[in-house]
């Protein structure tokens, strides 16, 4: 025992003259962390922080869940996700129903933090301004502050503008909601500086530039313009609003509407000074064919569309992220996919003929071919019945030697000659699989990679997420350039938009303009997360939002005298009848109550700060 205790004795002592000569033993601070402090006197570190920031992109809008199943534009395949609280008009604050962490209230503040601990430290840098690194942190620090802003601005209104990191032992936590012009003011004011920061840096791949934070001014300022947030407009156009008490944290009270288009106009002006997207300046329609590619091309962001990303969320195959499975998530149920945020048939119906005429099923030439002579987009946008998709897996393809989409019921012949029912491949009484299957009779084929060689349910594509796009800019101009009477500019801009897809010169003026307008935004921009904002902004989300969502039915019979034992798409065997239908009211029945407006501050922050006022309509 004495030996052990002499021995122990020993080595605590050498361990104290090994201490005495290496002072990091007294050194406390832990190996898996690091100081403020040396954060912000050592620009790689701080460049990291700043990186971190843009984690509260998430995924972007590829989630499994996307925005386009709050609109007219999708629904939601699988239940019990909280979608349907949403199109139902269900929601109250304590079910907000699904909720992206890319607007979701707390993860917004969570980066807002962020940012401000960021531009605190580095409005008084403690390293040097080499090569421009602090104004280009400082400016990118700025922009992801008014990123964020603007993502709670455009759902919830005006909120509390905290520009400080809190620490502890404050006196209190508690911040009413800003007005919302003191709102859209602070989101200018931080674009305004990032832009100014920013300009004349050569920025990275998916980091903010000087073109993105304009771009992203010119998206609050078109907000702020329109109808939903100039006070006498929205209260004239809903009793919700009109009865709600603070109506300035959604919108203007007063001041000069033409002034704000003015300044939405000049701001996207700016924008399109500077970029140029892809394939702009056309004085002609390119032909259908290009049209089509020149779509998917934009897409994609290859082939020149690159161009169109101001700002993107970027994927790649060595980090296999959730963002790389649309092609999963969205595609038929007959390639093992998930059919998760099928197009309906509204939308279908709003893509135009290739002559610029509507589409219309009481025309009787297109209710007997309703997916001929469509817009380009159609195509390069919707997976619909006969269309020309990917080879099937190598155990499915004797199916489908061609690889067609089947989303009907069809006729075919057995050995025998006896007629008997086909259920389509992608049907949800499909032979592959029986239950992932689109309920509306479409998938989605934009934003997914079709290289034959991507398997998508295997696969992770290098598709990025448009977080702000040129193109949305130059829509921005013409709505401004429209609400400022300013009719030859706007048709200008909108037509270049629709030569290089193939489609005619608008020439409409008026509210024919206004219309024609709102729908090229629609189809231009379909599954970008700009309809669920664009219907309200405009404050027709009743008419639009608010209506059934709708599916295709399909038959194909048999002409007198054919056979055929394996089915494919073909008119000469076939006659086929399409009959538009209501989604069945149990799995969905969408509803439009004015309080779906604004998304619920979820109760849990009404309980954290007393002095939140809650949305209007919102028990």
């Amino acid at each position: 025992m004495k030996r052990n205790i002499k021995h122990i004795t020993l080595l605590f002592a050498a361990s104290l003259t090994i201490a005495s000569c290496n002072s990091d033993f007294l050194n406390t601070e832990p190996r898996t962390e690091i100081s403020q402090s040396a954060v912000w006197s050592d620009p790689a570190l701080a460049e990291a922080f700043v990186t971190g920031i843009y984690q509260g992109f998430q995924l972007g809008g590829f989630s499994e869940q996307m925005l386009a199943s709050l609109t007219d534009e999708a629904m939601f395949t699988h239940p019990n996700r909280g979608i349907t609280t949403i199109t139902e008009a269900r929601v109250n604050s304590a079910d907000i129903g699904w909720a992206s962490n890319t607007y979701f209230w707390g993860d917004m503040y969570s980066y807002i933090r962020r940012t401000n601990i960021a531009i605190e430290n580095l409005s008084e840098p403690q390293f040097p301004n080499d090569g421009g690194i602090v104004d280009r942190l400082l400016g990118e620090a700025k922009f992801m502050r008014a990123y964020y802003y603007q993502q709670l601005a455009r759902y919830y209104g005006g909120v509390p503008l905290i520009d400080r990191p809190y620490e502890l032992g404050e006196e209190t936590y508690e911040a009413p909601r800003n007005t919302w012009e003191e709102t859209v003011n602070f989101i200018v004011k931080d674009l305004d500086d990032a832009a100014a920061l920013l300009e004349g840096k050569n920025m990275a791949k998916g980091r903010t530039s000087q073109v993105a934070a304009l771009a992203l001014k010119s998206r609050i300022l078109l907000y702020a313009a329109s109808d939903l947030h100039d006070g006498p407009t929205a209260a004239g156009n809903s009793a919700t609003l009109a009865g709600y008490g603070d109506l300035d944290v959604l919108a203007y009270s007063g001041g000069n509407r033409t002034e704000r288009w003015q300044k939405a106009q000049a701001a996207a002006k700016a924008v399109l000074d500077k970029a140029s997207g892809n394939l702009y300046g056309l004085s002609a329609p390119v032909a259908h064919e290009e049209g089509i590619q020149n779509y998917i091309n934009n897409s994609l962001a290859r082939n020149g569309g690159e161009n169109e990303i101001l700002l993107g969320r970027y994927f790649i195959n060595a980090k296999q992220e959730d963002g790389g499975r649309q092609g999963l998530y969205n595609g038929p149920n007959g390639y093992n996919n998930w059919a998760g945020n099928s197009p309906v048939q509204l939308l279908v119906d709003d893509y135009e003929m290739m002559d610029g005429t509507k589409f219309s099923w009481s025309n009787p030439a297109h209710a007997a071919a309703p997916y001929e002579n469509r817009d380009a987009r159609f195509y390069a946008s919707i997976l619909y019945d006969g269309a020309q998709w990917k080879p099937r897996s190598k155990a499915n393809s004797p199916k489908d030697p061609l690889g067609q989409i089947q989303t009907g019921t069809y006729e075919v012949t057995d050995g025998s000659g006896a007629t008997q029912t086909h259920f389509g491949l992608d049907t949800r009484k499909s032979s592959i699989e029986d239950w992932n299957g689109s309920y509306t009779g479409y998938y989605v084929r934009k934003f997914v990679d079709p290289n034959p060689a991507i398997v998508d349910q295997n696969t992770w594509q290098e598709v990025p997420w448009p977080i702000i796009r040129y193109t949305e800019t130059v829509l921005n101009y013409v709505e401004a350039s429209i609400e400022l009477g300013q009719e030859a500019e706007a048709k200008a801009w909108l037509n270049q938009i629709r030569f290089r897809v193939g489609q005619p010169a608008v020439t409409a003026s008026g509210d024919a303009l206004k219309d024609a307008y709102r729908n090229e935004r629609r189809i231009e921009m379909a599954y970008e997360e700009q309809r669920y904002h664009d219907t309200r902004r405009w404050m027709i989300a009743e008419e639009t939002l608010g209506r059934k969502a709708n599916i295709i039915n399909i038959t194909g019979t048999l002409k007198p005298g054919k056979t055929l034992s394996t089915y494919k798409y073909d008119k000469d065997l076939y006659n086929y009848v399409y009959k538009v239908l209501p989604i069945d009211p149990g799995k969905e029945n969408r509803t439009w109550l004015d309080k779906m407006y604004f998304v619920p501050i979820q109760r849990d922050e009404i309980n954290r700060n007393a002095n939140l006022a809650q949305n209007p309509g919102i028990e």
